[in-house]
């Protein structure tokens, strides 16, 4: 990539803060989250090269589901085939490159494209093109859509465009004796949304890494059950994520092991976890549920986010008739939740903005910022 001397600086300005024990660090310069040429080397140094989170497998359930994702410019579908195997591809027609599903999910038999009708099965082989007889050398069985590199990792869907990434579960090994006993592949999916809002997504990740802000802007949701001086962070750093664990006290409506959950022993039955693997893949896994974002920037200043939530196994079982108005009441609280973290990401952008922005302390509650602070480092400045 060409070198760009503002660019230059802010990187510069990026390896000072990544550079600076925590004890002493402050947040990133404003200037990191507006600058336009940035942002273009985060999508080609981040975005078309790390994995990116889908939603989970759970979603798609039946041979034809299907969810469709992009990567940077990239449009693709995730579909679970016939064979009962999950498959991701170019969400574009082989023949004039138009966009073939458009639903945030669905599922059919074939894929119709909505422009000529060329038809393909639900390996990305073409099995239709009308009114083509008449082109010379026109052999069907030759056109078969590009599959996109597609990992599975605790029923966490992981895609990305570049064929030379380390493996998902390479990456995420040291993290996978810390959550394996929830057994959150087996959760239930039980509501999806997609939004775009007004802020950098860097503002949006670093909003959800850390549990300082909870108390004071969640109060009257999440931040009433959460004791801050019972945050606890692993005794290192890791390359391709970070993670916090905290409790959830006697008072809390969902955090706490159901009765029936024989998984988990001792404080782990009231303990959450909370990952980011980066660049943009976020979710809170407690004992009884689990709700996650993941991100992609639409540019410097949207970004688009897929927002789900599941529930432990032994939950949904014991809910008999309650279902339907337990699971209204969770989705709406994580709405309101969602909401409060909207308000305070877009005045982050906003504020950001200001000529006397600048950074400011960072408290031990947002360590994980500064783990953030240096994955980008890593990132932008590799060849």
């Amino acid at each position: 990539m060409a070198s760009n001397p503002v660019v230059s600086d802010l990187i510069a300005k990026l390896a000072e803060t990544a550079g600076t024990p925590l004890r002493r660090a402050k947040t990133m310069a404003p200037e990191l989250y507006h600058n336009r040429d940035l942002y273009e080397r985060e999508i080609e140094q981040i975005f078309k090269r790390d994995w990116l989170c889908a939603g989970t497998a759970n979603e798609i359930p039946n041979a034809g589901d299907y969810i469709t994702f992009s990567i940077a410019d990239q449009p693709i579908y995730i579909m679970r085939g016939s064979d009962e195997q999950i498959r991701a591809f170019s969400n574009v027609c082989l023949h004039r490159m138009m966009k073939l599903l458009d639903a945030r999910r669905g599922s059919c038999r074939r894929i119709i494209c909505p422009y000529h009708g060329w038809t393909y099965d639900n390996k990305g082989q073409l099995i239709g093109a009308g009114h083509m007889v008449q082109s010379d050398s026109f052999n069907k069985s030759e056109y078969k859509i590009p599959e996109v590199r597609l990992e599975i990792w605790e029923g966490w869907i992981y895609v990305t465009l570049d064929s030379s990434a380390a493996s998902v579960a390479s990456q995420l090994a040291e993290l996978h004796p810390v959550v394996a006993a929830y057994g959150m592949a087996d959760y239930q999916p039980v509501a999806e949304r997609d939004h775009v809002w007004q802020t950098n997504w860097k503002f949006l990740c670093e909003n959800f890494m850390e549990g300082y802000h909870l108390p004071v802007a969640h109060k009257a949701t999440v931040g009433a059950w959460f004791p801050a001086e019972e945050t606890r962070f692993p005794g290192q750093t890791f390359d391709a994520f970070t993670y916090q664990t905290f409790i959830k006290d006697e008072t809390a409506t969902y955090g706490r092991a159901h009765p029936d959950n024989s998984r988990l022993k001792n404080e782990w039955r009231y303990t959450s976890i909370m990952p980011t693997i980066f660049p943009t893949h976020m979710y809170v896994l407690a004992p009884d549920h689990l709700w996650y974002l993941s991100l992609r920037p639409k540019n410097v200043s949207e970004v688009h986010v897929r927002f789900g939530a599941s529930l432990a196994p032994e939950v949904l079982n014991a809910l008999g008739d309650r279902r339907e108005a337990f699971i209204k009441d969770l989705v709406d609280f994580f709405d309101k939740v969602n909401d409060e973290d909207r308000f305070l990401v877009e005045g982050l952008q906003q504020g950001s903005a200001g000529p006397l922005a600048a950074a400011g302390p960072l408290s031990w509650l947002e360590r994980e910022l500064h783990d953030f602070s240096r994955y980008l480092c890593r990132r932008l400045t590799a060849n």
